[in-house]
């Protein structure tokens, strides 16, 4: 999943949320860093289709690797730190 060329553009946007305000204009109705990242501003980001976009970002919340968050009509992306964090030692115990 991450070590595809399609995983490579989910571990893209995981570093680009890190810290959002480096790598995403600012958002009109929302904090890039409370609140999150638009499916937009990331298919801007990587190049594509907002679907393409949404694609990997939904497959990122789905495992629980982001969070989302609806603000008007929007959804917004951000990372769970503590689920990365947990996937990670995961990882390091060979799992």
């Amino acid at each position: 999943m991450l070590r595809t060329p399609t995983g490579e553009r989910r571990l893209d946007i995981l570093e680009w949320l890190k810290d959002p305000a480096v790598h995403f204009p600012r958002q009109r109705h929302a904090d890039l860093v409370e609140d999150g990242v638009t499916a937009e501003a990331v298919a801007d980001k990587l190049g594509v289709s907002r679907s393409v976009a949404d694609t990997h970002l939904n497959l990122l919340a789905d495992i629980g690797l982001l969070r989302t968050k609806k603000i008007r009509w929007r959804t917004y992306y951000r990372r769970d730190e503590m689920r990365i964090a947990e996937v990670a030692r995961m990882f390091e115990k060979g799992w």
